[in-house]
């Protein structure tokens, strides 16, 4: 009876059965998933608020103060004669002294992002030391399963630190904390109103999208084809996931790419145990090929999208000027890769076993199968959410629709896991936030350098700034010739797989794979193990010959596509 009353008290989780925020096993944390879901709610409703205010700010807005003199610095240096890169940056520091100290937070954070794994070491540490703590104080006034169910709030606090899709949100609220000291709450509300957040919302919806069980197996049907080929070996399947899926990015989005990659090599590759130097070669060669593969079109790639339209760029250019080079790259860096790692993918193999009987170790995993009209809704939702991915209404509406097709589905469900791409939207958001105030010392530097100097600037840049953002504020400064806008632009994309921050989808790719790689990624190893796929690309792009980069970039185009907007 005592049993019966007690399990009548337990709190229940009401969470969709297959939409999965956390694992609601343990009794004592159903309370917090049950506010969870409706957080979620809240900040989904919120979100298409922001973005109608967002809309409206664009017509009509009054900006703050800090954010107006970044655009007015150029006109007020011209006026007093300053040039040189040292001297407009301490006249625009001590014009704006928050710059400054906005640029120091966000050096903070990067830096804290180097410190995630020892952090991680710590709470591993305070969590063991509390679990010796409670047994050694266990009294008959707690049951076992009591002490299962103790938090170490020190443990707890110290995995939040050490989570990295985590860090530039925690880093936005001591910048917000800073603004607020500089302006005020007025200068705060203003400046998070004009903040565009589009970008993490598409990417939280994307992900999700992508991880469902019909895409998934959808896209395995795909580059099973090609791996059919080399008869599914492990070999086979890593080359068909290592430049297929990157190439599938110019049509279904960089991040939805990333999410059907990173969790194809976490099912067939990471689950196997590889050697740490196979795991971060394939994920630093997995960022830089995601990063390359989306610029055959002109939508797909953040740093291409980003600069789109302001400079007249379409998908059939991108295709003829970048679309050649991104494809031998590939090419290139994947075979590299495979040539060095072929003896333990043929290990792999033998670990895997011989499922067909020919004698070569292979990856074939009979599934249940999904009837064909779900996988077109799928698809067709995904579709959806691309071809609207500029609109947050309609992209998340659609994704609210999405969920009660896929309760109706159950069946031929997965259980659709919200925290991953919560947390990524969430690094996002932070880097967003942090990424709008660091045009007034990233611009003097891009718009000084000539083309050479240029690409490998931003291409350095991109490492530590997200290379939408390194694109955006190219096409800010007027007068730029093709052949910069070619460069930096291509910077952006070959610098994109160096660092977690370096382009959106990457924290992605972390999120779904950094469970395999223990205390978390190293971002030195990292940074190592995409440093020659890196230069590849960077090879292919400078001395490949492109003679039609003049009309790619053509300054009539700006001038042509600003008169239309203005009517």
């Amino acid at each position: 009876m005592a049993d019966s009353f007690a399990a009548l008290r337990r709190p229940v989780c009401l969470a969709p059965k297959s939409v999965k925020l956390y694992d609601c096993s343990s009794d004592q944390l159903c309370p917090v998933m049950y506010a969870m879901k409706w957080l979620i709610i809240f900040f989904t409703i919120l979100s298409l608020v922001i973005s109608k205010r967002t809309c409206a700010a664009e017509v009509n807005s009054d900006e703050p103060s800090f954010v107006s003199a970044i655009a007015n610095f150029p006109q007020l240096e011209q006026t007093q004669g300053i040039h040189g890169i040292t001297e407009t940056l301490e006249f625009r520091a001590k014009q704006e002294p928050f710059l400054l100290v906005a640029t120091i937070i966000f050096a903070l954070a990067i830096i804290h992002t180097f410190l995630a794994i020892p952090i991680n070491r710590l709470a591993h540490k305070a969590e063991k030391e509390h679990a010796e703590q409670m047994l050694k104080h266990q009294s008959n006034e707690y049951k076992s399963a009591d002490l299962k169910n103790t938090v170490s709030f020190k443990a707890t606090a110290l995995h939040f630190l050490g989570e990295v899709e985590a860090i530039f949100g925690i880093w936005a609220v001591v910048l917000l904390a800073a603004m607020f000291y500089f302006y005020g709450l007025t200068g705060v509300t203003s400046y998070i109103d004009g903040v565009n957040f589009t970008e993490p919302l598409f990417v939280v919806i994307i992900m999700a999208f992508a991880s469902t069980r019909p895409i998934i197996q959808f896209a395995e049907a795909c580059l099973g084809f090609f791996a059919r080929l080399g008869k599914q070996t492990p070999a086979a399947w890593w080359l068909s996931i290592m430049i297929v899926a990157p190439l599938l990015g110019s049509f279904i989005t960089e991040p939805g790419a990333m999410t059907i990659a990173a969790m194809l090599l976490a099912k067939k590759f990471y689950k196997l145990k590889p050697s740490p130097r196979f795991a971060y070669a394939t994920l630093g060669l997995l960022f830089v090929n995601i990063s390359v593969g989306g610029v055959l079109t002109n939508f797909a790639a953040p740093p291409v999208l980003m600069v789109a339209q302001k400079w007249g760029i379409t998908s059939v250019e991108m295709f003829r000027h970048f679309g050649d080079k991104a494809l031998i790259s590939i090419l290139v860096s994947s075979t590299i890769y495979f040539f060095c790692f072929r003896k333990e993918l043929v290990a792999m193999g033998k670990q895997a076993g011989d499922h067909n009987g020919d004698g070569l170790g292979d990856m074939i995993q009979p599934e249940r199968s999904i009837p064909i009209f779900i996988t077109v809704i799928h698809l067709a939702f995904m579709a959806w959410t691309v071809a609207f991915s500029h609109y947050p209404p309609l992209f998340i509406g659609g994704f609210l629709f999405f969920i009660a097709f896929s309760q109706a589905t159950a069946h031929h469900q997965s259980h659709i896991n919200l925290r991953g791409p919560i947390l990524v939207g969430f690094f996002l958001a932070g880097l967003v936030i942090h990424g709008g105030l660091q045009g007034w010392w990233l611009a003097p530097i891009i718009s000084s350098l000539t083309e050479i100097p240029l690409f490998i600037g931003s291409t350095v840049l991109t490492s530590f700034n997200d290379n939408a953002a390194i694109t955006f504020l190219a096409s800010q400064v007027s007068g730029l010739s093709p052949q910069l806008k070619y460069a930096v632009l291509a910077g952006a994309v070959t610098g994109g797989g160096l660092t977690v921050i370096a382009n959106a989808p990457n924290p992605a790719g972390q999120a779904i794979l950094g469970r395999f790689f223990g205390d978390g990624v190293s971002p030195v190893k990292l940074m190592l193990a995409a440093l020659l796929p890196t230069i590849v690309v960077a090879l292919c792009i400078l001395f490949f010959p492109d003679r039609g980069i003049d009309d790619m970039f053509a300054p009539e185009k700006d001038s042509k596509i600003y008169s239309s907007t203005a009517r």
